[in-house]
């Protein structure tokens, strides 16, 4: 899983990205365009599930499921025509799977804005609309490629996906929802932008970190009627709880913030569900792991994010749902119990399911 954090310059990007990461890599400084190469970083997905498994199989090593963030530099009005940072900040947004788009919401005479007022919903739409101009760059190119060449009823059916998708984009409508899966599946080899699932992370002050300031509810009213997500977060707050290694000190402070958690766990479970990822888990002496994949994959591809030849040769997965395991005592328990399961290649993974594959290459 890989997820971009986007949004104009001096918005906190880069000190988010540093406090949910738990680390300084990414500059994080008061003037446009302190990030221009990308920072990535990959962070350990929480799962309390993890815990209580190892607690049972006693492994010799812990392995979770990883997440990856990326850091990109600020983009500004005109980038779709090489300003700013341009299209090389394009690029970058195109290899990620889906955007926390950062907005600022918070006034601070100290901290300059690129457009020198703060207006949220306003921010999203620069953002947006240099986005959209990205993608209809593309779609037309390939769009007049694709016309002149067209011979097949397949060659006709990608040119009506893609003048549907001009026309959608030129509207200001979202292409996710509004398109079949079938085309959306094509327009993905393109890379485009605007098929990415968003997050409008509102970064608020410390004292709207809670229930959020008038900033934040017009981009709740936006993001209700752009199909979006939202998430409250302040930057500043996280940056202070990365720094606290003890975590019982970590949940001290954060309950005397009035939260319950991290940003960084909020930030996660909502990535996996606007991507739709679950967790599977393999289980034994020597390794304890998490394996991401998407909601209704088979057992067969689930095999295959641990190797292809498991896929390949794929003959029936074991299978323990994560409730039965723990209640049973763990493997030899839940078989007593008739909670072990011999699945085929159409048993849809569910999620929590500890899984053990047979194959045969």
């Amino acid at each position: 899983m890989k997820c971009g954090i986007i949004g104009l310059p001096n918005v906190g990007k880069s000190t988010l990205f540093n406090a949910l990461c738990e680390n300084e890599q990414a500059l994080a400084a008061n003037y446009p365009f302190a990030t221009i190469d990308p920072n990535s970083s990959l962070v350990r997905v929480p799962d309390d599930r993890l815990k209580k498994l190892s607690n049972i199989c006693n492994p010799q090593k812990i392995i979770p499921a990883a997440f990856e963030i990326v850091d990109i530099a600020g983009l500004v009005k005109g980038a779709s025509k090489g300003e700013g940072l341009g299209n090389a900040f394009l690029s970058h947004i195109r290899s990620v799977n889906a955007l926390f788009h950062i907005v600022r919401c918070f006034e601070d005479s100290d901290i300059q804005h690129v457009e020198n007022r703060i207006d949220p919903v306003t921010d999203i739409q620069i953002i947006n609309a240099e986005l959209a101009l990205s993608d209809l760059d593309i779609l037309e190119k390939n769009y007049q490629k694709l016309k002149k060449v067209q011979k097949t009823d397949d060659d006709k059916r990608k040119v009506q996906i893609i003048e549907r998708a001009i026309d959608l984009i030129s509207n200001e409508k979202k292409l996710l929802g509004n398109l079949g899966n079938d085309e959306i599946e094509y327009l993905n080899t393109y890379q485009l932008i605007s098929i990415k699932p968003v997050v409008y992370i509102c970064n608020v002050d410390e004292s709207s970190a809670l229930s959020g300031n008038e900033f934040t509810k017009k981009i709740e009213d936006y993001a209700k009627d752009n199909k979006s997500e939202v998430l409250l977060i302040s930057a500043k707050i996280e940056s202070e709880i990365s720094q606290i290694a003890d975590e019982k000190d970590k949940q001290d402070f954060l309950e005397s913030m009035g939260l319950s958690e991290t940003g960084l766990k909020r930030v996660i479970r909502k990535g996996y569900e606007i991507l739709n990822y679950i967790n599977y888990f393999t289980a034994g002496e020597k390794e304890l792991r998490a394996w991401t994949i998407i909601k209704g994959t088979m057992a067969p591809s689930a095999a295959g994010t641990i190797h292809s030849d498991m896929e390949k040769g794929f003959i029936r997965a074991e299978t323990i749902s994560f409730d039965d395991y723990v209640a049973n005592n763990g493997e030899s328990g839940a078989k007593e119990k008739g909670k072990l399961r011999l699945e085929g290649k159409e048993y849809e993974v569910k999620d929590g399911d500890v899984m053990h594959f047979l194959f045969n290459v």
